[in-house]
């Protein structure tokens, strides 16, 4: 398998690229594939034909191409019963996970990591909005995972999207409110197969400055 990702990225976004997801799950899944690179400020008809949007990551597994990260997840789980369990039951229940991350948290979580990264932390009226639905999808997901060390009983794809998607809401202390939501993040990234897949990405793109 083939991953593409860009060649270079300023060093803010870096270890946040999205795909470290797709790393993630190739490396708890012990698939074998390699990394390749497109650029980052010349983006080619190429490039768009692969991501629609001109963004990474994208996926070749033999003659198929696939883009958005929790499609490429989700594809992956479905090849590894390491990322998915097999039984129809427990499949279900990591594919709820798996687009909730996407569609519940990350829909939340996203705008409000965006605003501070940009700086606006000032309590103002057009942030609240923001704000109050961070804190409510938060405060959904610290219930669930008080009772629970992953979403759908073992490790999977569910777990590695959800647990990038709160690792980005952490960065900006967004869940110092939410311990079982902390500990969640800590207990997904302390995995082998995230720690090697942050590092490679790193190191990808310090080796292009």
């Amino acid at each position: 398998m083939i991953l593409t990702t860009f060649d270079w990225v300023p060093e803010t976004p870096r270890g946040y690229v999205r795909d470290l997801r797709v790393r993630w799950a190739l490396e708890e899944a012990g698939l074998p594939y390699r990394v390749e690179s497109v650029p980052f400020r010349a983006r080619s008809a190429e490039h768009f034909s692969h991501q629609p949007f001109g963004q990474v990551p994208w996926l070749n597994d033999g003659d198929i191409s696939i883009f958005e990260s929790g499609a490429i997840l989700l594809h992956l789980g479905e090849r590894s019963h390491a990322l998915m369990p097999a039984d129809p039951k427990s499949r279900s229940e990591v594919r709820q996970w798996l687009f909730a991350a996407l569609n519940s948290v990350e829909a939340a979580s996203l705008p409000w990591s965006i605003l501070v990264f940009s700086g606006v932390t000032a309590e103002t009226p057009a942030r609240k909005p923001f704000d109050e639905f961070v804190k409510a999808r938060l405060t959904h997901m610290e219930a669930v995972l008080a009772g629970r060390d992953w979403l759908a009983g073992t490790f999977s794809v569910a777990d590695i999207l959800m647990a990038d998607v709160l690792r980005l809401v952490d960065r900006f202390d967004g869940l110092a409110k939410h311990p079982a939501c902390r500990d969640y993040v800590a207990r997904a990234t302390a995995r082998p197969s995230f720690v090697k897949a942050h590092a490679d990405q790193m190191a990808h793109f310090a080796a292009a400055d």
